[in-house]
């Protein structure tokens, strides 16, 4: 009976009477509760009305057979509900049309780029010309996320069509995926543009279309802060209100830029105001990329209002849930901001001494290496800085931990080492370096490109055979992953240049002829301009030049001016000024000591230092011979004598 009245409520219903589907279902349940006509009609009414908790305690409750018959309603549940990966596997199971759009989309929630860009490569081929649009705005959004964990190539990335940038969706991810790639100039055109199609949408009512433009100007006050646009950021605060965001994430994103554009000067007030949006739920949640640099802001604001006691009880709780060495991004930045803790307001020389003490009790702590490491190079002890690193290093090779080698030769950890062996000018020991990252990574599958091709590079400057050979090794291990880049073909060449000639021949003639790369250097200009210069230098040689030339040509510039209160009282700029004026009067050329015991005065009173000269006096006779004339200036009391001792 129930049954039957369930089936002719489905015939007269509407799409929109879901409340009375469900009602209705309840009521057959009451009287048969393993009904599954009625089961089903309920966890769809329940999906509909957006009720996913009880729609999943539901399925649960009805169990195992009824769960594999609404697979794929259970899987939905699930997934609105931020149990991703039960999700995701359900979802992969079932055969039913939608299954993999389900699975697709918890993928992507749960970071899984890869598998969710192959997923929509399948649901494309299959689907039809109408969902093609719908397809293209969710690939997008999935270039730019793989872009941002940084597991797909950007070169590998197809660049937004004209199609694509008309309309404000595909525009959108196209700006994503160019702060992705650090073109902020080129998002901040973008987001622009999708502000205007999205103003101008047909197809969105006003509420909607406020909803929609939120996000994208939250994402350019971003940008243009990135850019130091300052002003303009704060400008674009005044367009928005987060608290009419839809979601959390949203909201929460947006009060982080605003309190950055805003620039506001108390700390507790900014503390206040970050912490004034609720945290966002499961089912809501951030990405990685969003949420970790939301927790370093709220650590920071934290920090700035000395809740040190509180930074240190949480971030230890994370430290404590990960065995050390790890390289998690928020475990490094737990440890990083549970050593500023510690060391509270203090800097320099006093923030290493109470920092020092945590690295005992952790001495495998990355992020604490790192600290200090950076510590000691803003107080300018740079071999401290070397030596702690290569204690770390020396207690992971000695630890055997399984993933401690991979952490070794980590390309963050190697490059943090070789930058502080370059400040140090140990040339030699940095090459002993990436070769010895370069023979860890050649093993591994999925090697470090970046850092076997700065090994490449340095082995390739030595002149010792093994070291050539070894070159090769990384050239054809990175020939393998990466065939058609021109830097790994020129370094494989590079390598093999003193070897069989023939077999490199097809791989040179695919790299750009020499004579294209000097097509616009003038030769001759640079054998006349000679070894270059530094700017400096430069300016000074052409100082000298012209003081040079002014003096060759008779010219020179405008004689300075002397005040009249530096002159003589009886100057007289017609007369001819004596040479030797700053001389005593004893060391000048011209002066004759007094004959006999008469010590008269001569010359009158040209004694005085500055005074004009005497026209009878001969001041352009040379200097006799043993007469000083570069004395220092001793003024007129060098003759006076001294007064005897205890005399007055």
């Amino acid at each position: 009976m129930a049954a039957s009245s369930l089936s002719a409520l489905l015939k007269k219903s509407t799409l929109d009477d879901h409340e009375q589907l469900l009602a209705a279902s309840n009521k057959a349940l009451k009287a048969s509760s393993t009904d599954s006509e009625a089961q089903l009609v309920k966890v769809v009414a329940l999906l509909k009305l957006d009720r996913y908790e009880e729609a999943v305690q539901f399925i649960q409750g009805a169990g195992d057979s009824f769960q594999k018959e609404v697979q794929l309603e259970y899987a939905y549940a699930l997934y609105k509900t931020g149990q991703l990966e039960e999700a995701a596997t359900l979802a992969a199971k079932s055969q039913r049309p939608g299954a993999q759009h389900v699975e697709a989309q918890a993928r992507y929630r749960l970071e899984d780029a890869l598998r969710t860009s192959d997923l929509y490569k399948r649901i494309r081929s299959q689907s039809s010309d109408s969902e093609d649009y719908d397809l293209r705005v969710n690939q997008g959004a999935i270039d730019a996320q793989a872009q941002w964990l940084g597991v797909a190539d950007p070169r590998t990335i197809s660049r937004p069509s004209r199609e694509d940038l008309e309309a404000f969706e595909t525009t959108y991810n196209a700006a994503c995926g160019s702060i992705a790639r650090g073109e902020l100039a080129q998002a901040e055109i973008l987001l622009k543009r999708a502000k205007g199609l999205c103003k101008h949408s047909e197809d969105l009512s006003e509420t909607q279309k406020q909803d929609e433009l939120l996000p994208i100007t939250v994402q350019q006050i971003y940008v243009l802060l990135s850019l130091g646009k300052t002003a303009d950021a704060e400008s674009l605060v005044k367009e928005i209100s987060i608290e009419n965001a839809s979601d959390l994430s949203t909201r929460k994103i947006g009060q982080n830029n605003i309190l950055l554009a805003s620039s506001m000067d108390n700390p507790f007030a900014a503390h206040k105001a970050f912490n004034s949006v609720k945290e966002v739920p499961q089912d809501d949640r951030l990405f990685s990329y969003q949420s970790i640099p939301l927790e370093s802001n709220k650590a920071a604001l934290d920090l700035q209002s000395f809740k040190y006691d509180g930074i240190i009880s949480s971030t230890s709780k994370i430290i404590s849930k990960h065995p050390a060495p790890t390289l998690s991004t928020p475990v490094v930045l737990a440890s990083q901001f549970n050593a500023s803790a510690h060391a509270k307001d203090s800097t320099g020389r006093e923030a290493i001494k109470k920092i020092l003490p945590e690295l005992k009790k952790r001495p495998s702590d990355v992020g604490l290496v790192i600290t200090l490491a950076q510590l000691y190079v803003l107080v300018g002890d740079n071999t401290s800085a070397v030596e702690l690193v290569q204690t770390f290093f020396q207690n992971l090779e000695k630890s055997g931990a399984g993933n401690g080698q991979d952490i070794r030769f980590h390309p963050v950890l190697t490059s943090l080492y070789i930058s502080l062996l370059r400040t140090r000018g140990q040339k030699s020991q940095i090459k002993q370096e990436l070769a010895k990252a370069a023979a860890h990574w050649r093993t591994k599958s999925d090697p470090a490109v970046g850092l076997l091709t700065a090994a490449g590079v340095s082995l390739l400057e030595s002149q010792n055979e093994e070291d050539i050979k070894a070159a090769g090794e990384i050239f054809e291990k990175l020939r393998e992953q990466l065939p058609e880049d021109k830097a790994t073909i020129a370094g494989y060449v590079a390598s093999h240049a003193h070897g069989d000639s023939e077999a490199i021949k097809v791989d040179a003639d695919n790299l750009t002829p020499t004579s294209e790369l000097i097509r616009n250097i003038d030769v001759d200009a640079l054998e006349k301009t000679g070894i270059p210069q530094s700017s400096n230098a430069l300016a000074i040689a052409q100082l000298t030049r012209t003081k040079k030339r002014g003096a060759a040509d008779g010219t020179s510039s405008k004689p300075k001016r002397v005040r009249k209160s530096k002159l003589p009282k009886d100057f007289d700029a017609t007369k001819k000024v004596d040479p030797e004026r700053w001389l005593p009067l004893k060391d000048r050329s011209y002066y004759r000591p007094p004959k006999g015991k008469k010590k008269g005065k001569r010359g009158g009173d040209d004694k005085t230092q500055g005074g004009v000269v005497n026209e009878d006096l001969n001041i352009d006779a040379k200097p006799s011979a043993g007469v000083v004339t570069s004395g220092t200036g001793g003024g007129g009391g060098g003759n006076k004598k001294k007064k005897g001792k205890g005399k007055k």
